[in-house]
């Protein structure tokens, strides 16, 4: 019954990371959106690869920089 009941913190832990990271990921783009000049997203609409790839870079980066902080 303990093994269960360790599982099962550990599951509960695992989905406060993933919602935080989520939550903290949506802060972050939303800020980088509004201090770029640029719609980031609009020039991914037209087929600008570069900006997915700068784009795909700050996520990365974000989630790296998060991931850091909350160990």
């Amino acid at each position: 019954m303990e093994i269960i009941q360790e599982y099962l913190i550990t599951i509960g832990w695992a989905l406060t990371g993933a919602i935080s990271m989520a939550v903290a990921l949506g802060i972050g783009l939303k800020i980088y959106d509004w201090l770029t000049p640029l719609d980031e997203w609009e020039e991914i609409k037209k087929g600008n690869l570069g900006m997915a790839i700068i784009l795909a870079s700050v996520v990365l980066s974000f989630a790296i920089v998060i991931g850091l902080t909350m160990n």
